[in-house]
């Protein structure tokens, strides 16, 4: 079983927790480390306790804060070779550079990167599993490619990008250039495609959907989640929508209480682990020292 929790998804910053039996894994950290470890605390983790940081691209809402944590706590990073040479800020404690064609492991989490579709350097999204249970991230992406579908296939839970609304789009304050660049197949995901993407996906055991990096201007948690209904046909309470400027609570993936939010009292402890617990099948880099304007870079 998996817990998942977001501490804010959103053109401002993104940033998941991926939590195993005895793993806790950080999908990108587009906050500060002080915003990044208040909100931690009010899921009752702290950034001592991560395994790694893994990076989907070098966007500022996704990388801001990587840097900091990880020299602060001494967690290693996991990005792609291209996402590592456009990041501003290369100056990570431990850096893992992989492919995004190759699986590796950390902890007891199997990590199946794949390429995507996003006008970053070599972006990319992951799918996770342990004890046979499957949770995806995809968003950041102007198009559901063949080969994205087929990585998602059976999962049990994703966090799937609903950046815009088609209408509030076009009507809002925009340019045509921004607007162009949003939509197209190098931007990100709208509502309906991602409810596209969710009925081709549908199956009795997916049983956690969050929507996700949602535009603040462009979107409303309402639109997102009607737009995607429609393309359910049941089981609409595994839907949730989360927010950019709160965490949201941890929700279950594989169990019986699968999608919905459960208390941190009763969850699985994690203690701060030993530095790291790695296996891995890519090349290890050696360190290196040293609302319009968010959405250009989101």
């Amino acid at each position: 079983m998996f817990q998942v929790a977001a501490l804010g998804s959103g053109s401002a910053g993104n940033s998941v927790l991926i939590r195993s039996a005895t793993s806790l894994l950080l999908v990108d950290c587009g906050f500060t480390l002080k915003e990044t470890t208040a909100r931690m605390a009010d899921l009752g983790v702290s950034p001592a306790m991560l395994d790694a940081v893994l990076v989907t691209h070098e966007h500022g809402d996704h990388l801001k804060g990587v840097g900091p944590l990880s020299r602060k706590h001494g967690v290693p990073v996991w990005l792609t070779h291209g996402t590592y040479h456009g990041a501003r800020d290369r100056r990570f404690a431990d850096v893992r550079l992989f492919s995004a064609h190759e699986p590796f492991v950390v902890g007891d989490i199997a990590v199946d990167p794949f390429p995507t579709p996003h006008d970053a350097n070599e972006s990319c999204q992951f799918v996770f599993e342990s004890d046979g249970v499957r949770f995806a991230t995809v968003t950041d992406l102007g198009a559901c490619t063949p080969h994205v579908r087929e990585k998602l296939d059976g999962v049990n839970g994703l966090v799937v990008e609903c950046n815009y609304d088609l209408e509030m789009l076009r009507d809002g304050p925009y340019p045509a250039q921004l607007q162009a660049r949003i939509r197209g197949d190098w931007g990100h995901l709208g509502n309906v495609q991602a409810g596209e993407l969710l009925r081709g996906l549908d199956h009795d055991a997916l049983d956690c959907i969050l929507l996700g990096h949602l535009s603040e201007r462009n979107n409303s948690d309402a639109a997102a989640l009607a737009t995607v209904l429609e393309h359910l046909g049941d089981r609409h309470e595994r839907v949730s929508v989360l927010a950019q400027h709160r965490c949201s609570a941890w929700f279950a993936v594989g169990d019986t209480t699968a999608g919905e939010s459960v208390d941190m009292n009763a969850s699985v402890a994690i203690a701060a682990p030993e530095r790291p617990s790695v296996t891995r099948i890519a090349k290890r880099a050696e360190p290196v020292v040293g609302e319009q304007r968010a959405a250009r870079r989101a």
